[in-house]
């Protein structure tokens, strides 16, 4: 496998997927270029050994139609200058090779969004699983992603993927593509390497204590991950609204919290996995309640088995945080996915900032730590302590994937696992 720092793309045509798929408000300005700012490593290090930049990504969910508001073409300008040199701009991502062809060392075109053709998902449309054609259908719509692919493919010489977010898609520019370059002229970029290496940190190589904290509203879209991670943690800090179903699968009173029924079995479950297997798993002791779902609501702090009717769970304790604190600043490594509170209202947000602080220190005193999911990344930076932590992945659903033990499509079409 070709490895980016050792490669020199002098003279030659490298097509890089990113993910440019940043928030725009109703004027089409960008929000938050920190996606954008995140591949520049990458495709400077192309340009600068003398390199053509051919860059595609996404924006949204077209569901393989083309739509204005998800164009690209927005973005063309801040992509520019975040480059600091003009940047080309093809209108159609299938159609787009005598602009490839033509392109000169130094210069750069990019794509117009590679969901606005159904084959780069490679799902078909406008037909349903039950329907007797699917199979048939989901067959055609397979061969056509390849040959969407194999067009992308003959823009370039090399193949570069520096896409993490949507590393655990299958899809015809982060999977497909990789199998129409050998393993010379395929590689990942430089933000998708300090990404696999983070979570091998944590989930291959982690020093001990390692805690594990997880939070967020549901048990359900993390179930799996928690089961992965009782084989390899010491400490497992579950948080936030998915607490609530642990607690009430104990028998307490939770009053009107969050919670799933019908996955409280798997909660006990858990709970007697993590016992079995010796692993320390802390739950809130007491929570910040609130007596609707709203930031000006009436608040009283409650013990978490006995919350009263018409109340709600909506923040951690100051008596769970000190038992959470000693956990995390005992810890030589640490992963935080999810908040601990409803972050969105900041009279219950304290919770999750008080976590962003303790993993900052345990950084500073030595532990190796790995933050990801959006409001885990929105915490730390919130607070100014994102460079006091050691990695901050920018994919929320492909690292839950890769924490769960998945395989990734977009690491595995490179590095051929």
């Amino acid at each position: 496998m070709a490895k980016i720092n050792d490669f020199n793309f002098a003279g030659l045509k490298a097509i890089v997927r990113v993910d440019f798929n940043v928030p725009l408000n109703e004027k089409g300005e960008i929000t938050d270029d920190t996606r954008i700012r995140g591949a520049v490593p990458t495709l400077k290090k192309i340009l600068n050994d003398g390199g053509a930049l051919i860059v595609m990504s996404h924006m949204g969910k077209p569901k393989g139609k083309i739509n204005s508001k998800m164009s690209l073409s927005q973005i063309t300008s801040a992509v520019a200058a975040a480059l600091a040199c003009p940047v080309k701009f093809a209108q159609d991502s299938a159609d787009a090779k005598s602009q490839a062809d033509a392109l000169k060392p130094g210069e750069v075109l990019l794509l117009e969004n590679l969901r606005f053709h159904p084959e780069e998902e490679g799902k078909p449309v406008g037909i349903e699983k039950d329907d007797p054609n699917y199979d048939a259908a989901k067959k055609e719509m397979k061969a056509r992603q390849i040959e969407f692919a194999k067009t992308l493919a003959s823009y370039a010489d090399v193949y570069v993927n520096d896409a993490f977010g949507t590393a655990h898609r299958r899809h015809a520019s982060t999977a497909v593509i990789a199998d129409f370059f050998d393993d010379d002229h395929k590689m990942l970029g430089l933000l998708m390497e300090k990404e696999v290496t983070a979570i091998d940190n944590v989930m291959k190589n982690a020093q001990h204590p390692f805690t594990a904290i997880i939070g967020g509203s549901k048990v359900s879209s993390k179930l799996s991950v928690i089961k992965n991670l009782l084989d390899k943690v010491d400490n497992l800090i579950i948080g936030g609204g998915m607490g609530y179903t642990f607690v009430k699968a104990q028998g307490g009173h939770i009053g009107d919290s969050l919670h799933e029924d019908d996955l409280m079995p798997e909660a006990l479950n858990v709970i007697a996995a993590a016992k079995e297997k010796g692993v320390n798993l802390s739950l809130s002791v007491a929570t910040l309640a609130a007596d609707r779902f709203d930031n000006e609501a009436n608040r009283q702090t409650v013990d978490i088995f006995n919350i009263p009717d018409g109340w709600m769970g909506m923040d951690a304790s100051e008596e769970s945080l000190e038992n959470w604190k000693k956990i995390i600043l005992d810890s030589k490594t640490i992963l935080w996915n999810g908040p601990v509170g409803v972050f969105e209202f900041e009279n219950f947000a304290h919770g999750t900032g008080e976590i962003a602080k303790y993993v900052a220190e345990a950084t500073q005193n030595g532990a190796y730590s790995l933050v990801g999911g959006g409001d885990s990344v929105a915490a730390v930076n919130k607070f100014g302590l994102a460079d006091q932590v050691s990695y901050v992945s920018t994919g929320g659903g492909a690292m839950l994937e890769a924490i769960e033990g998945k395989t990734l499509p977009g690491v595995a079409a490179i590095l051929g696992e």
